[in-house]
């Protein structure tokens, strides 16, 4: 996330100088081996514990991500955020959720990762925006085809979950992209058509850890530098209102504890997404 407590962000620093500097991608998923999956999740289980032996600041309320962090890792104050009962809404019908039917959510921390979709800079920037007042997170279902947005609203200066809508894809504001992103991930024939002519690559230099590489990446290229992605289902969380989209989505993968992160640029030309640039 964006910025944690002095004391996560202590245990992220010291994680990483234990580690040195990793140029694996984060959207490597499953990790190349075991032991490092199993690495990996020990340090999201440090992290998460970490958060919930430690009591929020004040200042947590701030920033979502902030709050966000802080919510998934600790029961007592999930429970506090919550507003019961809870309004959910599903094919049209809404039901009111009590508190003892609510079980712990803790969204991406299981995986590790968690992704994002922009459709420009200045949404990106809205990370960091503290005057936001509503926020949502998605979980992305490709195999059922459902969305489930989870509804934030920041009321007298804390954030609340206030609202669980579940709705299907194509209703969703993204539904033109996620479409044709579950059959970029799932279909390397397709994957290798929806390329641009030149891909826009800036990565880690192998030969420098502290240098950046720039250079075009070609279809022919591509097969050697396709990073592995989520095909079955991935999150997206919207700061501020929803924004109307463009022709334009930045696909972004973070990694929680190893402080990595891999961004996809895709442009819609007619009715046809196609990757236009790879940042890691």
């Amino acid at each position: 996330m964006n910025r944690l407590s002095i004391a996560v962000v202590a245990l992220v620093l010291l994680m990483l100088s234990c580690k040195g500097n990793r140029t694996a991608s984060p959207v490597e998923v499953p990790a190349d081996s075991v032991a490092s999956e199993v690495a990996d999740t020990e340090d999201v289980d440090t992290l998460e514990q970490l958060i919930a032996d430690t009591p929020m600041p004040q200042a947590a309320d701030e920033l979502f991500d902030d709050f966000l962090f802080n919510f998934v890792a600790n029961k007592r104050l999930q429970m506090e955020r919550v507003l019961f009962p809870l309004t959910t809404t599903r094919n049209g019908d809404t039901t009111q959720m009590a508190r003892d039917d609510w079980r712990m959510e803790r969204f991406f921390m299981r995986q590790g990762y968690y992704t994002l979709l922009f459709g420009s800079r200045s949404e990106m920037a809205q990370m960091n925006d503290t005057s936001l007042t509503e926020a949502t997170v998605e979980k992305i279902y490709f195999n059922t085809g459902a969305v489930i947005q989870y509804k934030f609203r920041r009321l007298r200066g804390a954030w609340m979950l206030t609202q669980v809508d579940t709705q299907p894809i194509q209703a969703n504001a993204n539904a033109s992209f996620l479409q044709f992103y579950h059959r970029f991930v799932t279909d390397s024939l397709f994957q290798g058509e929806s390329l641009e002519a030149e891909v826009q690559f800036e990565g880690p230099d192998p030969d420098d850890d502290f240098a950046k590489m720039e250079g075009i990446l070609t279809p022919d290229t591509w097969p050697a530098f396709a990073p592995e992605l989520p095909d079955k289902m991935i999150y997206n969380i919207v700061y501020g209102p929803r924004k109307p989209r463009t022709d334009r989505i930045i696909f972004m993968l973070r990694g929680i504890a190893n402080g990595l992160e891999t961004e996809l640029t895709f442009r819609r030309h007619g009715d046809q997404w196609r990757l236009a640039m790879m940042k890691e």
